[in-house]
């Protein structure tokens, strides 16, 4: 393509033993296109951390473009359990989805993401999700990937309906996926003195830390983030309760995946 002048491109690239940055793009893209002048790109780094010879800091890959005289570029790194991920982006980003994002990515409005997977070995926090809801505006579509307990949660969840500071809203949000997530993001979504979800209509859970929140589909609190519900996909094939159809009045399909 050595006659190209406007790039965007929007690619994840796995295995590799180093993240992709500003010196391999001069190196292995810009030199066989010497007439780009407009760039627009979210490259995605997916690969394991033992296969890394060299991890760069988010800073040090944001200098790699600096020096090719890239500057309006931004960078995720994210390192959970065995795996790393690394995105880079110009700005302002305009691509739709970020997937494995962890508890740091910078304060820059992602106007245009719709679908984000959030993915930590620490715990979230609920002022994380202060965070997403206002640099996530768009959000529709939230996965989050959590097996540890949000510290502020207390063990007893039927003592901790007090209204926190500040309610997480997420205006847009139509599909939420907590699978096997910790009990406590169940407690931090559910709950409507936590979070207000008030177009939710797809949730994908585990029924026992599903039941365990709600109380068996009893509980107040939570019963109004699951109202308009239509959709729930649980791995279970169960006989629902009266309160389950009383709790999810309008649901109308199950899943299996």
């Amino acid at each position: 393509m050595f006659n190209l002048e406007e790039l965007t491109l929007n690619i994840i690239i796995e295995n590799r033993t180093r993240f992709i940055d500003g010196t391999h793009l001069k190196n292995e893209v810009f030199a066989r296109m010497p007439w780009l002048y407009k760039f627009t790109f979210h490259i995605s780094t997916e690969t394991k951390l033992q296969h890394l010879v060299h991890g760069l800091s988010s800073d040090d890959i944001q200098q790699t473009f600096s020096n090719i005289g890239y500057k309006q570029v931004a960078c995720i790194i994210n390192h959970c359990y065995t795996n790393a991920d690394c995105h880079v982006f110009s700005l302002p980003p305009v691509f739709d989805t970020l997937h494995s994002i962890g508890n740091t990515f910078p304060s820059i409005v992602f106007s245009y993401v719709t679908f984000l997977l959030v993915h930590d070995d620490v715990p979230f926090k609920h002022e994380f999700f202060l965070q997403v809801a206002k640099f996530f505006p768009s959000l529709k579509r939230l996965n989050v990937l959590n097996i540890k307990s949000e510290s502020q949660i207390s063990d007893n969840i039927a003592s901790t309906d007090n209204q926190l500071s500040s309610i997480v809203e997420y205006p847009h949000l139509i599909s939420l996926h907590l699978g096997l997530s910790h009990t406590d993001y169940y407690e931090q979504f559910l709950n409507n003195t936590r979070t207000h979800l008030p177009r939710l209509t797809q949730l994908k859970v585990n029924y026992k830390r599903l039941t365990f929140v709600t109380e068996n589909f009893t509980r107040d609190a939570t019963r109004l983030n699951c109202t308009n519900v239509k959709r729930l996909l649980i791995r279970e094939q169960l006989v629902h309760s009266k309160d389950f159809y009383i709790y999810f009045p309008v649901v109308t399909s199950f899943c299996t995946p």
